[in-house]
């Protein structure tokens, strides 16, 4: 019976993540992965998703370009099947970096097989019993379908089948406006394709400040057609697919995209038969500093599949946590990074810290600094005065705690407030920092000097600190 210091079940990001950590300090180790490799961000998530956006954005510039005396632009068209043919070429190109990389120990460490738990010491592989010491689960996530949607199968795309069609019919409909829903509805929709996007309540990309929320729905619905009402009853006529929804409307599409979220990979592999602590969603409990699972210390849960953050730097950082300590004797609990999220929509929307539901949830003594990017300087030179930014402060010391956003270049305002935050900064520092001119960031200092008003920190008189400081 074969025996291993370290078996990690999964080579996508988190997996291969924990084995870079694993390979430092022994070579007696397996990776066991029967799916297709290159990993869900390169192959069907970040990097696609982000080319067709860009073509989608390109294409759409256009509406603005007389405005600004660059003629002709009405007679541009756009072909969806070239279209498709360069997303999966530069998709195909992520690949095959990820691919590359996989190169020094696909031979002799990669296992394309399957492997499920018999007990908390041995997998069995292919009809071999496999024994371990350590073992890491990052077996990822698989798109979620709704039931109702099931028996109407070929109409159904996935973010798993999206970027594999040929070309995309004249009319879509895109069910589910989180993350994914919203930054893909729009871009089909900019590429001339009848996108109706529909939601089973009014809420864009998870949002939680319901003023914030509100806008972003008002925004989104004068560009895309949108229904908050959810879909009650399905049927097909001939090559089209009939959605009602609640309220009484009726929309015939080609196909549907759905984005109803992603289901942890867990239950395929008998992690659940030999756990006894299970969540109502049906995971298992763990330590989500040390990612141990609390049934079975000696068993790590990384990345998508533990349901707590589907985002590729976190998945990264968690099969880090779990290769470092699955070498090791004793479990180091890490510090987690700053929250970050960034909806790829135009404008951007994002949070980083903590959101103001998390806040209240807690009983947060904050106060909010706002901005308005309709009339923003560098947002009225892009043509882009859309965006509404909100960031929370301390009450009592003016420290920085999170921030909602929507607006122009908010994946870069959306880094810099997690990094001030990762560093403990007060309001006062933040204006500290230099703001140059003209930039979208100055609508960010805007937000600061309005919550640096309403704290109680001390502020300097002129927003510099003197030297004695």
């Amino acid at each position: 019976m074969r025996e291993y210091d370290v078996v990690i079940l999964g080579a996508g990001s988190a997996g291969m993540s924990a084995r870079r950590e694993v390979a430092k300090k022994t070579d007696n180790y397996r990776v066991f992965d029967a799916g297709i490799l290159g990993t869900t961000c390169a192959r069907v998530g970040c990097m696609p998703s982000k080319v067709l956006i860009q073509s989608a954005n390109d294409f759409y510039r256009r509406k603005s370009l007389a405005q600004e005396g660059i003629l002709g632009a009405e007679s541009l068209s756009v072909d969806i099947a070239q279209t498709l043919k360069h997303v999966r070429s530069l998709r195909d190109r992520f690949v095959r970096a990820v691919m590359g990389g996989m190169e020094s120990w696909m031979e002799t460490h990669l296992e394309r097989k399957f492997a499920k738990f018999i007990d908390a010491n041995t997998l069995e592989v292919d009809g071999e019993k496999v024994k371990f010491k350590k073992a890491i689960i990052a077996t990822g996530s698989t798109p979620n379908v709704p039931p109702n949607f099931k028996e109407f199968e070929e109409f159904i795309l996935t973010s798993d089948d999206l970027f594999e069609q040929e070309t995309l019919p004249e009319k879509m409909a895109v069910v589910g406006l989180g993350v994914i829903g919203i930054e893909l509805g729009q871009a089909l929709s900019r590429l001339g394709i009848d996108v109706v996007g529909i939601n089973r309540r009014q809420c864009i990309s998870a949002v939680t400040d319901a003023e914030l929320n509100q806008y972003i729905c008002d925004k989104m619905c004068e560009e895309l057609n949108i229904n908050f009402t959810g879909v009650k009853k399905l049927s097909k006529r001939e090559n089209t697919l009939i959605i009602d929804t609640f309220d009484g409307h009726r929309y015939e599409v080609g196909k549907v995209f759905i984005s109803a979220g992603r289901s942890p990979n867990v239950e395929g592999c008998g992690l659940l038969n030999i756990c006894s602590n299970i969540s109502a969603k049906r995971l298992p409990a763990y330590d989500k500093h040390t990612f141990q699972l609390k049934d079975h210390p000696h068993i790590f849960f990384a990345g998508d599949v533990n349901g707590d953050k589907p985002i590729l730097h976190e998945a990264s950082d968690e099969g880090k946590i779990c290769g470092y300590n699955a070498v090791r004797e004793e479990a180091t609990a890490f510090k987690t990074r700053v929250p970050l999220a960034i909806t790829f929509s135009d404008p951007n929307i994002g949070y980083a810290g903590q959101t103001s539901k998390e806040l209240d949830d807690q009983g947060v003594d904050y106060q909010i600094g706002r901005v308005s990017f309709e009339g923003q300087g560098r947002s009225i030179v892009k043509l882009k005065e859309i965006g509404l930014l909100k960031v929370y402060g301390d009450t009592k010391t003016g420290k920085l705690l999170g921030a909602e956003m929507f607006g122009p270049d908010i994946e870069h305002i959306a880094h810099l407030l997690a990094w001030a935050i990762g560093q403990d900064m007060t309001v006062n520092e933040a204006i500290s920092m230099p703001f140059y001119h003209p930039v979208i960031e100055e609508g960010l200092r805007t937000a600061l000097r309005d919550l640096r008003e309403k704290v109680q920190e001390p502020a300097p008189a002129i927003e510099i600190y003197p030297l004695n400081k």
